[in-house]
């Protein structure tokens, strides 16, 4: 899934910045809208132990192509990964490793297609405080708070991010 990602996200790159990135945005919009509704109205989808040998690697490539074209890596991984059954602190280990991939991709893509100059990467590191903070808060949330709870509130956050993602360009 990671290698895919990576040459999904590569080949994607150029897709952030070209003419087509609004649209591209509307899309991903939709999608997480429809994806917090499936999550929040409860059925849970099951990935088959056999099927993830082949499913992950075409997982891995269109997450890329989704992070290429819009910057998000949520949709398919999230729900891929949560259909594979994982416990709680496997599933955040495995969600953790595919957004730091996912992460690195669209930076090196970015950098590759000049969109990201290398110079500007301090700058961009600086970011990275306060994402370290959030993700301790996180943590700290999250073994406090009931597993059914968070799900709510994590789809909550899914739909409002789709929504925005999707509307903003019609505003």
């Amino acid at each position: 899934m990671m290698a895919g990602i990576c040459l999904g996200t590569w080949a994607g790159a150029g897709l952030l910045t070209g003419a087509l990135a609004g649209r591209a945005a509307i899309g991903l919009g939709a999608a997480l809208v429809l994806y917090a509704l499936i999550g929040l109205a409860g059925p849970r989808f099951a990935v088959p132990p056999r099927a993830e040998r082949w499913l992950s690697p075409l997982v891995g490539a269109a997450t890329g192509l989704v992070t290429g074209a819009t910057g998000v890596f949520v949709i398919p991984a999230v729900p891929y990964l949560q259909a594979l059954g994982l416990e709680k602190e496997d599933l955040i280990q495995a969600l953790g490793l595919s957004f730091t991939v996912s992460t690195l991709a669209l930076a090196a893509g970015l950098a590759q297609g000049g969109a990201f100059p290398l110079a500007t990467a301090g700058t961009s590191l600086l970011a990275l405080a306060p994402a370290l903070l959030g993700m301790a808060a996180g943590q700290w949330l999250r073994l406090r708070v009931r597993p059914e709870l968070f799900r709510r509130w994590f789809f909550l956050g899914l739909l409002a991010l789709g929504l925005d993602l999707a509307l903003r360009p019609l505003l």
